[in-house]
C-alpha cells in the first residue's frame, strides 16, 4: 500500500481542507438559525458539527472563517452578539433549499426569505426555528472558542440544548426517532452528499459485553484468504468461544468441504456461531 504523507504546516490550506473533509464523513449538518443585536435573522448550514454530551445536552459546531478571504461567518458574529442558536436538522426533502441558504449572502440578508423556509418562533430564545426541519434544537451558547485567524480558521460554538422540538411523523412505534422515517442527509467532500434511506442503512449492534476479540481467534481465521475483514470482525465480535455442543453440531451439519467457503456462506446467512464453530474442529 502506497501512502501519501503530508505535513499540515507545509500544506496549502485549500488542499489540507480538501483532504480533511474528503476523509472525515459523512458529517451531520447543523442548519443554524441566529439573530443579530438588531433582530435581523440569519440561517446557514455547517457540517463541522456534532453532539458531544447528553447530560447536559451539548452540541458543537464551527462556522469557520471564509477560505476565500478570511472573513468571519455571519453566524459567528451573531452568536457573539446574541448567544443563542436554533440547530435544525436537514433532510433530503429540504437539502436543495438549504443549499440556497449557504450562498454568500450579504450581512443582514434574511436567508429564510431567500431560501423559502418558514420561520416559527422559538419558545425560550430569540432566533427562529425552521418549520420544515423535523427536529429543532433551541440552544444557549455557553462558549465560543476561536481556534485561529485567517481563512479556514475554526470558531467552535459550544451550545447547551434547552428545548427540543420533534415532528411526530418521524417517530416510530417505540417512540424513538426512526432512522427510516427522518431521511437525514450527510455531507461529504467537494459537492458530495449522501442519503440515509433504506437502501443505504444497515444495523450494527453495539457490544454490551466483552467479546472474543481478534487476538484470540484461531490462526486459520486470521490467515483466511476467503473471509473479509468484516467477516472476521463478526467472528471476533462473538461473546465467547463456541461450546463443544455447538462445535459438534456445526461439524455434523456443515463440516464437509472447504470450511472457509462454508463459513463464508454461513456468515452471509447470519449463522455466525456456526461459522465460528467450524474452526474449532480440533
Amino acid at each position: 500500500m502506497k501512502m501519501l504523507t503530508i505535513d499540515p504546516k507545509e500544506t496549502p490550506i485549500p488542499q489540507l481542507h480538501q483532504f480533511l473533509i474528503g476523509s472525515i464523513g459523512p458529517r451531520p449538518i447543523c442548519f443554524a438559525s441566529t439573530i443579530d443585536k438588531d433582530g435581523k435573522p440569519n440561517l446557514a448550514p455547517f457540517s463541522f458539527f456534532n453532539i458531544f454530551s447528553a447530560n447536559p445536552p451539548i452540541v458543537i459546531f464551527a462556522p469557520n472563517n471564509s477560505g476565500r478571504d478570511g472573513t468571519p461567518k455571519h453566524t459567528y458574529l451573531n452568536v457573539k452578539e446574541v448567544p443563542e442558536v436554533v440547530i435544525n436538522v436537514v433532510t433530503l426533502e429540504m437539502v436543495e433549499k438549504m443549499n440556497v441558504a449557504a450562498a454568500p449572502w450579504e450581512q443582514g440578508v434574511n436567508e429564510f426569505e431567500k431560501a423559502g423556509f418558514s420561520p416559527i418562533a422559538s419558545e425560550l430564545i430569540k432566533p427562529f426555528r425552521v418549520a420544515e426541519s423535523p427536529v429543532q434544537l433551541e440552544c444557549k451558547v455557553i462558549e465560543v472558542k476561536e481556534m485561529g485567524t485567517g481563512g479556514g480558521a475554526g470558531n467552535l460554538v459550544i451550545c447547551q440544548v434547552i428545548k427540543v422540538h420533534i415532528n411526530e411523523d418521524v417517530l416510530g412505534e417505540d417512540g424513538k426517532i426512526s432512522q427510516l422515517k427522518i431521511n437525514l442527509v450527510g455531507r461529504l467532500g467537494g459537492n458530495w452528499y449522501c442519503k440515509t434511506d433504506e437502501n443505504s442503512l444497515f444495523q450494527l449492534a453495539q457490544p454490551m459485553q466483552k467479546t472474543i476479540g481478534y487476538d484470540a481467534l484461531p490462526e486459520e481465521i486470521k490467515q483466511s484468504r476467503v473471509l473479509t475483514a468484516n467477516d472476521i470482525g463478526k467472528l471476533a465480535g462473538q461473546p465467547n468461544i463456541p461450546t463443544s455442543e455447538e462445535i459438534d453440531h456445526a461439524l455434523e451439519q456443515f463440516g464437509l468441504g472447504d470450511i472457509h467457503q462454508t463459513a463464508k456462506k454461513l456468515i452471509i446467512d447470519g449463522q455466525i456461531r456456526a461459522a465460528l464453530a467450524l474452526f474449532y474442529k480440533n
